[in-house]
């Protein structure tokens, strides 16, 4: 049996629901899920969605984005992403997403680091992300898929004719018009990270195999405050906003030593903040703390709800210097595209979100912009596909892979590999350290593993790569001799 559809999505975050959303219930959309709808970077997301606070902050917002990004931000898609912000918000807002307000209804807005003014807007205090995704998911008038896992894109030349998925079912070959990557980032490569446990890169690695382009993979941003004191590789997310707030970084003897390495200090870029803190563990051996004393229990409680149930679970409170470290948080590269999602070289295969590379982030993400990229590029993506003129398409079968997805060793193999990112290719590089990495990544791929692992190593590769051919320190990639 043979499935044809209008438009395949590969990933339910944000922006594989927004891409969805502007498509009407008339057309045929899939929507793909690897696991469960929740299990996504969205679902995670606490600070908020940075946005324009209205005409007259375009150009700061421009600024602080080009500013973060360290020369290395495509300044059109900036200006669109800024720009476009304010429609956004007007469309989330007509579809009644409960975005947090002050007594007279007026939108909150917060303030995060590198930028000049409070501009970031949330929702249920420190749950934006949740928020967003739960209200998101029921407005969605198409099918979704849950449990089946993209194995394979279809193509050949220059047209993505569909994908392979495996479900608990069966393995099919599902057919498209067009088919959108909106699978996420790379997270699942590192030891500690903040990500969905199903975001591991899997996608890019497609892409390389079918000779597509993968830009500024060593542009990986780390972020600087998680709670360390579990033993799964994702690391429960402390706000950028706390900091916003007032909370501070400190050491045993509740020392601010982050003014030692920056002069804002706690509201410096999160590349600093994480590498100082990174650097301060390591000259030292000392455990660094996160300060929230100065907050009162209930004002905690009300506004990072999430964080409050999170530490009390661990059996934390507001008072308790709280245990941290830096872990993976987000890849600036991606998948290259154009100004509306299309990746290059393809004519009908898109990519958004964390899997795409639009060039907004540069070297080094300004604070909050990944939801507001996500819902921006989201849109323009399937406005471009709907406005295709209709025409005729021919079908072209392909016969499933047999290839092995996963082989017996591959769970430990899958465990050296985020060993060796986060020790090798992480918060401070060196370049020998680079190619003891890249050794080790191209052992794997000539050993016996499965598919899905070989997908791994393939963009683990790149990212590898990526970092040795930048000899210079810039943004979030930082080298050390």
């Amino acid at each position: 049996m043979a499935y044809h559809y209008d438009v395949i999505i590969i990933g339910a975050g944000v922006a594989g629901l927004y891409a969805a959303l502007q498509i009407n219930r008339h057309k045929k959309v899939l929507i793909l899920c690897k696991a469960q709808p929740w299990d996504c970077n969205t679902f995670y997301a606490q600070g908020g969605i940075a946005v324009a606070k209205n005409k007259d902050d375009i150009l700061l917002h421009i600024r602080d984005t080009l500013n973060a990004g360290a020369g290395m931000c495509d300044t059109e898609n900036v200006e669109i992403m800024s720009i476009q912000s304010l429609e956004v918000l007007d469309d989330l807002i007509a579809r009644g997403v409960p975005f947090d307000k002050d007594e007279t209804g007026n939108l909150l807005f917060t303030k995060e680091a590198a930028h000049s003014t409070n501009r970031i807007i949330h929702a249920g205090g420190d749950c934006t992300g949740r928020v967003l995704h739960s209200h998101l998911i029921t407005q969605i008038p198409h099918t979704l898929w849950k449990n089946a896992t993209v194995t394979e894109l279809l193509i050949h030349d220059n047209r993505c004719y569909g994908v392979n998925v495996l479900t608990k079912r069966g393995n099919y070959n599902l057919y498209a018009r067009d088919v959108i990557i909106a699978s996420g980032g790379v997270g699942g490569l590192f030891e500690m990270h903040t990500n969905a446990h199903t975001v591991a890169g899997e996608l890019h690695g497609m892409i390389l195999e079918n000779g597509l382009k993968l830009c500024d993979m060593e542009m990986l941003q780390f972020h600087p405050t998680v709670f360390v004191q579990t033993t799964r590789a994702r690391k429960p997310l402390l706000s950028e906003a706390l900091r916003g707030e007032g909370a501070q970084i400190v050491d045993k003897d509740k020392r601010r030593f982050l003014f030692d390495y920056d002069s804002r200090g706690e509201l410096a870029p999160r590349d600093t903040v994480a590498r100082a803190i990174y650097d301060y563990q390591q000259k030292y051996n000392a455990e660094v703390f996160l300060d929230l004393s100065m907050f009162r229990e209930h004002f905690f409680e009300k506004r990072f709800p999430n964080i409050a149930r999170t530490l009390h679970g661990f059996g934390y409170s507001c008072y308790d210097p709280i245990p941290i470290s830096p872990a993976f948080h987000y890849c600036m590269g991606g998948i290259a595209t154009d100004t509306n999602g299309k990746i290059l070289g393809m004519d009908n295969l898109y990519a958004i979100g964390e899997a795409a590379h639009t060039g907004v982030h540069g070297a080094n993400r300004l604070a909050s912009n990944s939801l507001l990229e996500a819902l921006v590029f989201a849109r323009r993506a399937t406005f471009e596909i709907l406005g295709k003129e209709a025409s005729t398409w021919k079908m072209r079968e392909f016969q499933p892979r047999n290839d092995i997805l996963e082989c017996e060793y591959d769970g430990n193999l899958k465990q050296i590999l985020r060993k060796l990112m986060w020790n090798k290719v992480g918060i401070i590089r060196k370049k020998s350290a680079l190619l003891e990495a890249l050794g080790g990544v191209e052992v794997m791929l000539q050993s016996h593993i499965g598919r899905l692992l070989r997908l791994r190593l393939l963009t683990a590769k790149n990212i590898i790569e990526s970092a040795l051919l930048r000899e210079e320190s810039l943004g979030a990639h930082y080298l050390v001799e």
